[in-house]
């Protein structure tokens, strides 16, 4: 290989060399090693021939060129030398700084000067010069052993600064702050820096930080901006001014801060926050978001259970339909009209607990002895809280809690004709659903009607019936009646078997019907009722119609605290040409109101009532009543005698309704005056029998009366023939001596002459609810009690009376030597016995619980008006939650 090929085979391997290795336009500097390793190449590419040119000698170096940035640059450089035509001429090789050009535009070309010698001229064009041109540029050429370099020139530029660091587009927080950058270099040094916002050069020294004379660092520290700016820099240099691109800062508010709930229940949060500050810009709207906790949503937005907007200037939302006893968290961003905040940390809140979805599983029973032993199984699906227990509730009827226990004995040691027992778990929120009641019927000498078997594991209640009774015995006598096809079709759900209906004992009379303990036999149980007879008499089918009309409305009604119509049935009366009616109701554990209260205040043990239970007894009244009005249903009858305590001690509006034919008929006009409970009765109703949704307001003023006086009566000294010109003449009740203000302003108002000036039930209520939420929790709870009519082995009575057991003890009024007993369930109130009653002790009025039962196909017996009823020592109580924890009925 010739001496020319290997040096061109070793220009080329150095410049692929240097492309891969080495250095770039970028980057001209060489390590220490890399400067050897060049040397070594340049060496070995420089000819060593015995052929080189000899005689070589630079007569023209790179000149210093002055130019500005984008301009040609054109560096030359010439080279004599001698040697005959066949030698070759050498390579020049241009350096800057040192280095070896890799990507250099170079044109070399040689002129023969003489028979023996040349000139060799290398030209180096930049066609637009930049920054990292400029240095000191000088060619190299070696021949032999000897290496000859040029004298050095060089690139230098002048003109406009150049931006090396610009503003650019941000997002900030407003009154947070925050910095910008911007560098610009020369040539020509010194260059000067100004900011400008909106176009307006900034003059605020304080916020400037120069760190070097080509370099400007502007920071806004405090209190940063409050409002969207744009942002850009000027470099001054003597050859002139030069602008860099703008940069928009736009203010988002701040993120959104003490996200918290302001209220929980089980199934929604009510959420609160404080919007973030957003400058100049006014929050528009807020969003809300909420996931499960644990949960991402980076998979996308439908991992949400919750993403709502909300508009100013509201700053509350409530997450509803969610689930009980759940872990949540949510998170808020706020919106103006710049764009969103950043989102607030997730907050994670638990809804409240809720009772179990569903009743325990499997329930089962079997005979053991003298004992029916329940078993059941978890509820299947969501408790919806924490599993605290489960309640068995039996036909004595008795309630008991039998904790995380699976399993319960009824003891049959007390003979019984049947057991009816159903189960329910609870959390901490209550009850859940009942499993479906079971009847277990037991064997009774001389009533064997049912027999328990067991099949395939499962109890299973055979029954064996005496006679044969159908739908069609009620249908025969509607159809005798002439009843309507439409109406006897609503009757459907009403109308009860005379022959499901055994009768018991009285519960309590008054003068308008009798009140007794009843079974009614059901498809899969038998129920504990109260039997309400009345002794209206019904004289043509348009009244008959009338009634079982009514009737059919009542058994839609569905409110806590109105008392559910079960059923109605027909007794034929043989004196009448017209059946009966007979008003089958639920069974009330703690009797009438009157009588609570009445017990409360004249018992052997007096118990004082505090305001917070009475105002409670107003506003569950109150509630009633309103559902009823609502519903378009006048009462006509209200008083706290007609006013129910259930097993919860929540008062339920009874006696309702089907109670109109009374004021509307004869008995109203025949001079029946003494026996109406006209002290109730409103003002315009007395003077036309005109009875509205007002007239019951009225009516509901005098029942929050005898609330407060606990059982007092109305009016006392005025007779029920003077009350309609007492009222006329202005009179009103006066103020308990211990009612609220409050109180007895609400109750005067339902004594407004004109009807329209009275207030609404919902009026009513809500003063009510907000009046009993005002009132103060007692000092000593210990000593604020409620007073159970019974003893603790016995139950309270029904509609209308009370349901004693067991021994009584005779009604002692200390300071008489003889006593006069009353009948209090009646509603003239106060009736006078004949007095060859009056040394009856209450025990000689009183019936065993074991009621003889009557024949199923017998007429219901209507009782003597006058007979003693039997009081019973208030006992004391505290309501107990599932904690153990001791807390007020009302609570």
């Amino acid at each position: 290989m010739e001496s020319g090929d290997v040096s061109r085979m070793t220009l080329l391997l150095m410049k692929l060399f240097f492309r891969g290795h080495l250095f770039s336009r970028e980057n001209m500097n060489l390590s220490k090693w890399s400067f050897v390793i060049l040397t070594v190449m340049f060496s070995v590419w420089i000819p060593t021939s015995a052929d080189s040119l000899t005689d070589l000698e630079f007569v023209k170096s790179p000149t210093t060129v002055i130019s500005s940035l984008g301009k040609p640059v054109t560096l030359q450089c010439k080279l004599n030398g001698k040697g005959s035509e066949d030698v070759e001429s050498p390579d020049v090789i241009w350096l800057k700084d040192g280095v070896p050009l890799e990507h250099a535009e170079n044109n070399q070309y040689q002129v023969l000067t003489g028979s023996n010698s040349r000139t060799i001229i290398s030209t180096l064009r930049i066609e637009k010069v930049q920054l990292p041109d400029m240095g000191y540029y000088k060619c190299a050429v070696r021949s032999g052993s000897n290496e000859t370099f040029s004298d050095e020139g060089g690139i230098q530029l002048e003109g406009l600064p150049h931006f090396s660091l610009e503003p650019y587009h941000m997002t900030v927080v407003a009154n947070v702050s925050f910095s910008l950058h911007c560098a610009a270099h020369g040539p020509p040094e010194p260059v000067r820096v100004i900011w400008l916002q909106d176009g307006h050069p900034l003059n605020k020294p304080r916020a400037i930080h120069v760190v070097s004379s080509s370099h400007l660092d502007v920071s806004f520290l405090c209190p940063g901006l409050n409002r969207t700016s744009t942002f850009s820099c000027e470099a001054q240099n003597r050859k002139g001014v030069a602008s860099s691109r703008s940069g928009t800062i736009t203010v988002l508010p701040n993120k959104p801060q003490d996200v918290r709930a302001v209220e929980i229940t089980q199934s929604a949060l009510h959420l609160s926050w404080e919007p973030g500050f957003g400058g100049t810009y006014q929050i528009v709207n807020c969003s809300v978001q909420a996931k499960h906790s644990g949960e991402s949503i980076i998979a996308g937005p439908h991992q949400l259970i919750h993403n709502q907007t909300v508009s100013m200037p509201r700053s509350s939302h409530i997450i509803k339909d969610l689930e009980p006893h759940t872990l949540y968290a949510v998170r808020v961003a706020c919106h103006s009209s710049q764009g969103p905040s950043d989102w607030s940390p997730w907050v994670e809140l638990r809804t409240k607990e809720g009772v179990p979805e569903n009743p325990p599983a499997n329930v089962t029973a079997k005979l053991n002895g003298t004992e029916v032993l329940v078993m059941w199984e978890q509820p299947s699906g969501k408790l919806n809280g924490q599993l605290q227990g489960y309640m068995v509730e039996y036909s004595t009827p008795v309630v008991v809690n039998t904790g995380l226990g699976t399993e319960f004995a009824i003891n049959l040691s007390v003979p019984l004709s049947n057991v009816s027992f159903r189960v329910c778990a609870y959390t901490g929120a209550g009850q859940g659903p009942w499993a479906p009641i079971q009847t277990l019927t037991l064997n009774v000498p001389g009533e064997e009607a049912f027999e328990p078997m067991m099949e395939s594991g499962e109890l299973v209640v055979r029954y064996r019936a005496r006679r044969s009774y159908s739908r069609r015995t009620t249908e025969a006598t509607l159809n005798s009646l002439g009843i309507s096809d439409e109406l006897k079709q609503k009757l459907q759900d009403v109308m009860v078997d005379r022959h499901k209906l055994t009768l018991g004992k009285t519960l309590g009379e008054g003068e308008f019907g009798s009140v007794m303990e009843g079974l009614l036999t059901q498809e899969e149980f038998v129920l504990k009722v109260a039997v309400k007879t009345m002794k209206i008499a019904i004289c043509t089918r348009s009244e008959m119609e009338d009634f079982l009309r009514e009737a059919a409305c009542m058994k839609e009604f569905d409110h806590p605290n109105v008392m559910r119509l079960l059923g109605v049935c027909l007794q034929t009366v043989e004196s009448e040409g017209y059946p009966s009616p007979v008003v089958i109701l639920p069974y009330m554990k703690h009797g009438d109101l009157h009588s609570y209260l009445l017990y409360s205040r004249l018992g052997d043990c007096p118990v004082y009532l505090p305001s917070q239970m009475l105002v409670k007894f107003m506003t569950d009244i109150a509630r009633g009543m309103e559902y009823l009005s609502n519903k378009n249903f006048i009462h006509r009858d209200l008083a706290a005698r007609n006013c129910m305590l259930n097993e919860n001690m929540n008062v339920c509006v009874a006696d309702f309704g089907l109670s109109k034919k009374i004021y509307n008929g004869d008995y109203y006009r025949q001079g029946r005056i003494s026996k109406m409970p006209v002290k109730w009765i409103a003002i315009e109703s007395l003077a036309d029998r005109v009875y509205t949704t007002k007239s019951d307001v009225w009516s509901f003023g005098v029942t929050m009366w005898e609330i407060a006086t606990r059982g007092q009566t109305p009016y006392p000294g005025v007779e029920n023939s003077e009350i309609y010109d007492y009222l006329r003449q202005g009179n009103r009740l006066k103020q308990p001596p211990d009612c609220l203000d409050s109180i007895y302003s609400l109750m005067f108002s339902c004594w407004l002459l004109s009807p329209k000036d009275r207030p609404s039930f919902e009026s009513l209520r809500c003063e009510l609810e907000k009046a009993l939420e005002d009132l103060p929790d007692p000092q000593d709870p210990d000593e604020i009690l409620y007073v159970n009519m019974d003893e603790s082995s016995m139950e309270l009575g029904a509609v209308g009376g009370r349901d004693p057991t067991g021994r009584s003890s005779p009604l002692c009024l200390k300071g008489l030597e003889s006593v006069t007993t009353v009948e209090v369930h009646h509603p003239n109130r106060y009736v006078l016995c004949p007095q060859h009653e009056t040394n009856r002790t209450l025990s000689d009025s009183m019936e065993s619980l074991d009621m003889p039962v009557s024949s199923s196909t017998a007429t219901l017996p209507l009782q003597s008006s006058c007979h003693s009823t039997p009081n019973r020592t208030p006992t004391v109580e505290l309501l107990e939650d599932r904690n153990g924890s001791k807390k007020m009925p009302w609570q």
